[in-house]
């Protein structure tokens, strides 16, 4: 009875409920042995106002279930997250109440589905930029540094004696300059992982992490994954953000950089003793946004567990691409 109930159209549910109620109140009038006067005496008033209270709170409990797994639907559109991919809506009711949740699911497929490329896209270009202001810093910005060095170097033996010391101020100021354009090409365009893969290019990062901002890093990276080329770069910079996060904001002295297998997929794993997020931190940030997004757009999912005093650590998992080598 229950099954069938709620398999009847909403509109009949609430007609029958309706006429149920109202079947009861004629009922109650015609039968029983109320009568009322003109002008209505204050006895008679009250037992009509009994009856209509009586009536109105049937009324509710009966049409409340009918109306309850619309409640659900709402709440879980509100708390749906549109950076997780694949979560969709699931509530029993009736036809109505099924064909909205379905309409509903099939709006986020069109829109993850739009978003996913037009992420695609946008990271894209946004690669390609980076290689060619990397390319620029080091042709141009690059050569022109190294240029200087070789001039302070011709300079060395014929400048006096009294502006050694500005001589070597300069190869210095010249040096630290073309380290830093280095730095920053390496950053903007990851060289190992276009040359040697995805494990070499985690530990040269890890690596320059670990000297750069004096945190011991602890690498365990599992080689031979069959990884597409766009799923590497994810993961790559994934890593990447979530380090420079760290050397920005936790003040940690260890960090774990894991790269495994897991669920037949890959997971990433980037965990620091630090300070931890706060709550705020990890809806908006824009680091963070970052990185649910490159997830999305590999169909992978992003989780971050943080809490004061007890560290970060940032899980990115992706099922293996079938077309992987």
């Amino acid at each position: 009875m229950r099954r069938h109930l709620a398999s009847t159209p909403l509109f009949w549910r609430v007609f029958w409920t309706n006429a149920a109620v109202l079947v009861v109140a004629m009922a109650a009038l015609a039968l029983g042995p109320l009568t009322v006067s003109a002008p209505v005496r204050l006895t008679q008033l009250g037992v009509l106002l009994a009856g209509l209270v009586i009536t109105l709170i049937v009324s509710l409990l009966l049409m409340r279930p009918a109306f309850r797994p619309f409640d659900e639907l709402a709440d879980r559109m509100r708390r749906h997250d549109p950076l997780a991919p694949g979560e969709r809506v699931h509530v029993n009711g009736g036809p109505k109440v099924l064909a909205l949740a379905q309409a509903f699911n099939e709006m986020l497929d069109r829109l993850e589905a739009e978003r996913r490329e037009s992420t695609r896209r946008a990271l894209m270009v946004q690669e390609g930029e980076r290689h060619r202001v990397a390319r620029e810093l080091h042709d141009e910005v690059g050569q022109t540094l190294t240029g200087v060095m070789l001039q302070v170097e011709g300079l060395a033996a014929k400048i006096p004696d009294e502006l050694r010391e500005q001589l070597d101020e300069l190869r210095e100021t010249a040096r630290s300059g073309a380290e830093d354009v280095r730095r920053i090409v390496r950053q903007l365009r990851p060289e190992a992982l276009e040359d040697l893969g995805l494990q070499s290019a985690l530990a040269a990062l890890a690596t320059a992490f670990g000297e750069q901002a004096g945190v011991r890093v602890e690498r365990r990276p599992e080689p031979d994954l069959p990884l597409s080329d766009e799923q590497e770069l994810v993961f790559y910079r994934v890593a990447q953000e979530a380090l420079t996060n760290i050397a920005k904001h936790a003040g940690a002295t260890r960090v774990v950089l894991q790269l495994m297998r897991a669920d037949e997929g890959a997971l990433l794993i980037v965990r620091d003793n630090g300070s931890g997020l706060a709550p705020s931190d990890v809806g908006s940030s824009h680091g963070i946004r970052g990185m649910r997004e490159r997830a999305m757009l590999i169909g992978g999912r992003l989780a971050i567990d943080s809490g004061h005093s007890r560290g970060t650590e940032i899980k990115l998992s992706i099922p293996f691409n079938p077309e992987a080598p």
